[in-house]
C-alpha cells in the first residue's frame, strides 16, 4: 500500500541544545572551576522571535537535575516558547545567594544569545518547583544589582512573568519545633546559619522581603495538603503581592501534596501555558 500526502508547514521544527555552558564557577574548595549548564528547547525559525521561559528544578537546594522534566518542558516549548532549564549550585557547594546569582547568570546568557535561539529578549518568564519555586520568586522580585555577577552584565536579568510551584517564601515562618530541628533544615543550610536563631538574616533571603509594586505578574501554584512546604507559604507571597497592588493569582490545588501528580497533568500545564501566553504573548 502506498499513500502520498501533502504536509503543510504550520509550526517550526524544535531542537534541543543540551548541556550548554552559560557560566563558570569556582569548585572543589576554590581550587578548580566547573561549568554551569542549561538545556534549551528552541524553534528553528529565523522569521520570528519567541518568549523565553526559564525552568528551575527543585530538590531542597541540595540536589537538582536540569533534565528531569524535559518531557513536560517540550510541550511548553511547542506551545510557542523557547524553554531553558538552568543549573545552579547546591548548598553543599555554596550557600545563598550563589543559587540566585547562577539563575540570573543564565537569564543574562539567554538574552546575550537571543538571536541564536530566536528569543524575544523583552519577554522572559520564569518557573520552578519547590527550591526552584523559591528561586523563581527571587529571580522575579530581587532586582538588586548585587545579585548580578559574572559575565554578560550589560544584559538584564529581569523577567516579565513568574510561575512558582509550592515555593518557600518566608523561611522564618516555618513551624520548627526546636532550634535543633531548625539547624538541620534545608533552609538553614541555604542561609548558612540557623534560621530560627537568626530570623533577621533569614527574612533577608525570603521572597516576601522583596515584594514591591513593580513586581511582574505572578501565578503561584500550591497544594493544599503540602506537608513539605506548607500551603501557607504560597498564601504569604500571594497576600503580600496583592497588598502591593500586583497582578497575582494563587492556584490552590485541592488535596495535593508536595510535588504531587496533580502538577503534571495536562489541565495544570494548560493553565501554565495560558498564563504565559496572556502575560508574555504569542510569538509574533
Amino acid at each position: 500500500m502506498r499513500e502520498t500526502v501533502r504536509i503543510n508547514k504550520e509550526e517550526p521544527q524544535y531542537s534541543v541544545a543540551a548541556g550548554v555552558t552559560f557560566a563558570q564557577v569556582d569548585a572543589w574548595f576554590g581550587h578548580t572551576i566547573r561549568d554551569l549548564k542549561m538545556d534549551i528547547i528552541y524553534p528553528e525559525d529565523s522569521e520570528k522571535v519567541y518568549p523565553c521561559i526559564v525552568w528551575i528544578c527543585g530538590g531542597a537546594w541540595r540536589v537538582m537535575d536540569r533534565s528531569a522534566h524535559l518531557a513536560y518542558l517540550s510541550e511548553l516549548a511547542r506551545s510557542g516558547f523557547v524553554v531553558a532549564s538552568v543549573e545552579y549550585r547546591t548548598t553543599n557547594e555554596e550557600i545563598y545567594p550563589a543559587q540566585l546569582t547562577d539563575v540570573k547568570a543564565g537569564i543574562r546568557y539567554l538574552r546575550a544569545h537571543s538571536k541564536r535561539y530566536n528569543i524575544d529578549s523583552e519577554r522572559f518568564g520564569v518557573m520552578g518547583e519547590s527550591a526552584g519555586g523559591y528561586l523563581t520568586a527571587m529571580a522575579a522580585l530581587a532586582n538588586d544589582p548585587a545579585f548580578d555577577v559574572g559575565e554578560y552584565l550589560k544584559y538584564s536579568s529581569k523577567v516579565q512573568a513568574a510561575c512558582p510551584w509550592y515555593p518557600p517564601t518566608d523561611v522564618s515562618a516555618f513551624p520548627y519545633e526546636s532550634a535543633a530541628e531548625a539547624a538541620a533544615s534545608m533552609e538553614s543550610l541555604l542561609l548558612g546559619k540557623n534560621v530560627m536563631l537568626y530570623k533577621e538574616d533569614a527574612i533577608r533571603i525570603c521572597p516576601v522581603a522583596y515584594v514591591s509594586k513593580d513586581a511582574p505578574p505572578f501565578m503561584i501554584m500550591h497544594g493544599t495538603k503540602d506537608d513539605t512546604v506548607p500551603f501557607m507559604q504560597g498564601e504569604l507571597l500571594h497576600d503580600k503581592l496583592e497588598e502591593a497592588g500586583c497582578d497575582v493569582k494563587l492556584i490552590a490545588i485541592e488535596g495535593a501534596n508536595h510535588a504531587d501528580y496533580q502538577f503534571f497533568q495536562r489541565e495544570t500545564w494548560r493553565r501554565i501555558i495560558n498564563f504565559f501566553h496572556e502575560k508574555l504573548g504569542y510569538a509574533r
